[in-house]
């Protein structure tokens, strides 16, 4: 059989192969039934390839200039913020001391998606950053339990997002000490990407940052790419005030088109329910070079028949590849996008893309009306972001490379090319139709 090739040339010119860089992934063996033992037994380690020559300090005006290509690396994790790390913690052991994965979705909902507030900022367990209320993260959850029950009995095609409802049955199932274990691992990482929460809030929203956040967070640096391009900036000063004022970069201070990652190292997922592990397969080998099996990430993933969890994507890329340093993304976060306006989405895809350098976990509901080249309706699904296109007068494009291939499952179906460039509004409107409404950055 022969392949259609997928739409190029009238979209996106070839990119060359990337430079290899150092990083080979850390090689972790778990069962599904340790994922308490490998989130407590991967402590926290800085990387010691980044310096601080890039931060951005405050100048006299109280402005930073730079702070509009600003990132943020790994924050520490302050008194106030281990003191609410360990009152959530010791929430879930008041009210989960006789949880079992058989407890109502009701249930699974309220004693463990739990929240906790670092520097104004809110995290829900299994579910990310987010600026619902703790009640309404909790009724969006059970909702979609009840939507996921109505979906398993159409024929709607699962290709590999988990439903949050399994991921709480999995932790349900942990004894009462891997449970808190595992709930203080995850609060611990999200205590320290904190600081590039504020700044993502702050550069794509305009929200006020906190007074005295550089002088408090000298992870915030300017990535070298961005840097080279930056301007003069004003004296530093001993005293830092506060920023308060949105940054200026908006949609048109970005380039026309732009894309990383190499389009030969991408595969179609071997298995109906794969999306997670292949994903995570293409954005592994485009950091190191190495090509490594996707049965191996699935087991990284903690992958089931139901699929991955985006917050374990994000686990695994700041694990296993170098993304997530100083000079690229900084600590991946899944991100409540429920918020964003379709500009705001799409400046934040071009961020990822030119300032950043690093791809995105695209995490949308994978609908024909959103993806023509479907032939049926499927489930959440993964997809890695790679690039995008402003076309002036016509619809912005993005590129991302697809794992799904329904030929491979039903050869009567039409193929699914690894390389899509398509509507950007349409991939906005695929992301806030999950129920999740999230993505991994």
């Amino acid at each position: 059989m022969v392949l259609p090739r997928p739409p190029l040339n009238e979209v996106f010119p070839m990119p060359r192969a990337p430079r290899q860089r150092s990083g080979t992934p850390l090689p972790v063996k778990i069962a599904i039934g340790a994922l308490a033992v490998l989130l407590v037994g991967a402590p926290f380690v800085p990387r010691g390839d980044d310096d601080d020559d890039g931060a951005v300090r405050p100048s006299a005006s109280g402005e930073a200039p730079e702070l509009d290509a600003a990132t943020a690396g790994t924050s520490a994790i302050t008194p106030v913020a281990q003191r609410e790390i360990d009152r959530v913690v010791a929430q879930g052991a008041t009210v989960g001391r006789t949880l079992t994965a058989r407890a109502t979705p009701a249930l699974l909902a309220q004693t463990q998606v739990r929240c906790a507030d670092f520097e104004g900022q809110r995290y829900c367990l299994h579910s990310g950053w987010t600026t619902d209320t703790p009640d309404e993260v909790v009724s969006g959850v059970i909702d979609a339990a009840r939507q996921e029950s109505a979906r398993r009995t159409t024929n709607t095609v699962n290709t590999g997002d988990a439903d949050l409802l399994t991921t709480l049955r999995r932790s349900a199932a942990l004894s009462p000490a891997a449970r808190a274990a595992a709930d203080r691992a995850e609060l611990t990482a999200a205590a320290r990407s904190v600081a590039k929460v504020w700044l993502l809030r702050h550069q794509i929203q305009g929200v006020p940052l906190p007074e005295g956040f550089l002088e408090e967070h000298p992870e915030v640096t300017v990535p070298a790419a961005a840097k080279s391009t930056a301007g003069a900036t004003a004296s530093p000063t001993a005293s830092p005030t506060a920023v308060t004022a949105p940054t200026d970069k908006t949609n048109q201070d970005y380039p026309q088109n732009k894309w990383i990652l190499d389009y030969k190292k991408v595969a179609e997922q071997t298995v109906t329910y794969y999306c997670g592990p292949t994903s995570m397969q293409m954005i592994a080998w485009n950091w190191s070079g190495t090509r490594k099996s996707q049965s191996y990430w699935a087991d990284r993933l903690g992958t089931t028949s139901n699929g991955s969890a985006i917050s374990d994507l994000v686990r695994v890329t700041n694990a296993s590849t170098g993304w997530d340093r100083k000079a690229y993304a900084g600590p991946y976060i899944v991100l409540d996008i429920k918020d964003f306006s379709y500009r705001q989405w799409m400046l934040l895809t071009m961020r990822h893309i030119v300032d950043y350098r690093a791809p995105l976990i695209l995490h949308p509901i994978l609908h024909k009306e959103f993806y023509p080249y479907l032939d049926d309706d499927a489930s959440g699904h993964f997809q890695v972001g790679r690039g995008y296109n402003k076309r002036g007068d016509k619809a912005n494009l993005v590129s991302y490379f697809e794992p799904w291939n329904q030929q491979r499952f039903d050869p009567s179906e039409p193929y699914i090319a690894r390389l899509q460039n398509r509507s950007a509004y349409k991939s906005y409107r695929a992301n806030l139709a999950h129920f999740q409404h999230n993505i991994g950055v």
